[in-house]
């Protein structure tokens, strides 16, 4: 007599401590049950939408909005991420411009903010291509990254979409949707 083996698919070390009370957390498999960790590649979107840096912002708000899409990633000529535009660095356009607060000391004005924070927003503010708005310092994982990660990094960096990456190039994207989709498809 053999049992079937039952698949449990978790997401965290506390649905692991409910599912398997008194099991250490580096068990393994747990008498008839098998326990499976979501990575990137089991919930990326491998249909990328992308853009290229000199695509101009009402191209690339409209490739946004008419795909449903919160961001996509730049793409350089060879197709290795170079940015990421999202819809927020779209609206930061619309932002009105922000007086520097100033402290004045015998008729002498000085700012209390960096020249070069000022001097970037503006340059965001007035961009006219993708290059000019994307943020460089793009935050991606590989395939293999835990979704308790993902989710990890999507709260404390306030992100809503991250690119899946390997050797440079994107080969998924996971937006706050793909990871809220597993609450409902359990």
């Amino acid at each position: 007599f053999t049992r079937p083996l039952t698949a449990v698919i978790l997401t965290s070390r506390e649905q692991f401590k409910s599912a398997f009370p008194g099991e250490p957390l580096n068990a393994g498999p747990t008498d008839d049950k098998e326990v499976i960790m979501l990575t990137a590649r089991d919930i990326m979107e491998k249909n990328v939408i992308s853009v290229a840096p000199d695509t101009d912002i009402t191209s690339a708000a409209k490739q946004l909005l008419e795909n449903h899409i919160n961001g996509m990633p730049v793409l350089d000529g060879n197709g290795a991420i170079i940015g990421i535009l999202c819809q927020s660095d779209l609206i930061f356009q619309q932002k009105e411009i922000p007086y520097p607060p100033i402290f004045t000391v015998l008729d002498s004005y000085i700012p209390l903010t960096s020249s070069q924070k000022m001097e970037d927003e503006f340059k965001k503010m007035s961009a006219v291509t993708v290059e000019q708005a994307m943020v460089k310092e793009v935050v991606t994982v590989n395939a293999d990254t835990p979704v308790t990660e993902i989710a990890g990094l999507m709260v404390e960096k306030h992100l809503h979409t991250i690119p899946v990456v390997e050797d440079r190039k994107v080969i998924g994207i996971i937006g706050k949707e793909d990871v809220l989709k597993i609450m409902v498809d359990r």
